[in-house]
């Protein structure tokens, strides 16, 4: 009877871990960059990022909770109903575009990102960010100071980092679209190869 009750105790035990472990849920939450603006979703690199974890990471799911327009203090209000509806294990951050088109103060950037990696790490989750950078017309000073948001913030929280989402992309027209601001259809396989290899280790 001792014997049936130590298993009956450690079976409860094992369920209960398995019912508290996050879901194998890849939230990903960012603007117009992740939406598949202007494009087929399909061929957004967050949809993407989904077909290649089918392949390579059997059960795996990602939910894009992307909107485009979306600013960082949007995303931060937005974040603690995600979290607690998907229980991810792995939460992608791709905010701060729209506050830097809009020239916001990146104190507030900073605050905003700083929250919602906490709150990411705080339910369980490992953080992913993706930084952006602003055209030449927003002067050095503004645009270094957003990198070193994103720098300061993964070295600080302990977080991964891509830089620039866009890194080999963005000055090729080609992979443009007009407005200078969104990948065509045919660059976004390269914003997954910018993001993939910050990712796997995360999975």
């Amino acid at each position: 009877m001792r014997r049936f009750l130590c298993l009956f105790v450690l079976l409860c035990c094992v369920i209960g871990a398995v019912q508290a472990a996050p879901a194998k849920n890849v939230l990903v939450l960012g603007d117009s960059l992740s939406a598949a603006h202007n494009i087929p979703v399909e061929a957004g690199w967050v949809h993407l990022l989904e077909v290649r974890l089918k392949q390579m990471e059997p059960g795996w799911s990602v939910i894009n909770a992307s909107i485009s327009g979306e600013t960082s203090v949007s995303g931060r209000n937005r974040l603690p109903a995600l979290l607690a509806q998907y229980h991810p294990r792995v939460v992608i951050i791709e905010l701060g575009a729209n506050d830097g088109l809009r020239g916001l103060p990146l104190a507030d950037l900073r605050s905003n990102l700083a929250a919602m990696i906490d709150m990411a790490q705080h339910a369980g989750a490992k953080v992913l960010l993706l930084g952006i950078e602003m055209p030449v017309n927003y002067g050095p000073r503004y645009r270094d100071g957003l990198r070193a948001v994103y720098a300061d913030l993964a070295s600080q929280k302990h977080t991964a980092l891509v830089p620039f989402l866009l890194e080999g992309i963005a000055l090729k027209p080609a992979l443009m679209q007009e407005d200078g601001l969104h990948p065509v259809a045919t660059g976004e396989p390269l914003v997954l190869g910018n993001v993939w290899p910050k990712l796997e280790p995360l999975l």
